[in-house]
C-alpha cells in the first residue's frame, strides 16, 4: 500500500515550477518592478503633496511633500543596506565594513526622528502631512502589486 502525500507535498509537487522553466517574458517584467516602484513612489509624492494643498492647507502639503522626500530616501538607502548585506554574504565579493552598513541603517532612523522634531517644532499640523508622507513606499508597493495582476490578467504572464 502506497502512503499518501500530504497537502503541502502534493502542491509543492504538482505547482512549483523549476526556475529554468519560467516564462523569459514574465521574468524580464517580474524583474522591472523595483525600478517601477521608484516611479510609482515619484508620481504619488507630487499627486499626494499636490492634493492635500487644497484639502488641508500648505502646512500639511509640506509635511507631506517632506514625507515623501525622507520616505524615498529611505527606500533607496534600504536598497543600498540590503544590497551590501546580500554581496558581503556572497563568497565571490571581497569583504566589505560592517560598521558602514549598520551606520548608514541607524543614520536614515535618526534622519527621520530629526525631520519630525523639526517639523513638530516648526507646525503641529505639519506633523500629520509628514506621517502621511512616510507611507509613500506602501502605497507605490499597493499600486505596482495592482499592476502586475493587471498585466497578468490581461498578457497571461
Amino acid at each position: 500500500m502506497r502512503p499518501e502525500k500530504t497537502l503541502v507535498q502534493r502542491s509543492v509537487t504538482n505547482y512549483s515550477l523549476p526556475m529554468s522553466d519560467m516564462d523569459p517574458n514574465s521574468e524580464s517584467f517580474y524583474s522591472g518592478a523595483l525600478p517601477r516602484i521608484f516611479r510609482f513612489m515619484i508620481v504619488l509624492a507630487f499627486v499626494c503633496s499636490l492634493a492635500a494643498w487644497p484639502l488641508y492647507g500648505w502646512r500639511v502639503m509640506v509635511g507631506v511633500a517632506f514625507g515623501c522626500a525622507i520616505s524615498y530616501l529611505n527606500f533607496h538607502w534600504l536598497k543600498r543596506v540590503l544590497t551590501n548585506l546580500a554581496d558581503r554574504l556572497s563568497p565571490t565579493e571581497p569583504r566589505r565594513s560592517s560598521k558602514g552598513i549598520v551606520l548608514r541603517f541607524l543614520l536614515r532612523y535618526f534622519l527621520m526622528s530629526l525631520a519630525a522634531y523639526v517639523i513638530f517644532s516648526v507646525s503641529p499640523a505639519s506633523l500629520y502631512g509628514l506621517f502621511a508622507g512616510l507611507f509613500l513606499p506602501v502605497a507605490a508597493i499597493a499600486c505596482e502589486a495592482a499592476y502586475e495582476a493587471y498585466v497578468a490578467l490581461a498578457r497571461g504572464l
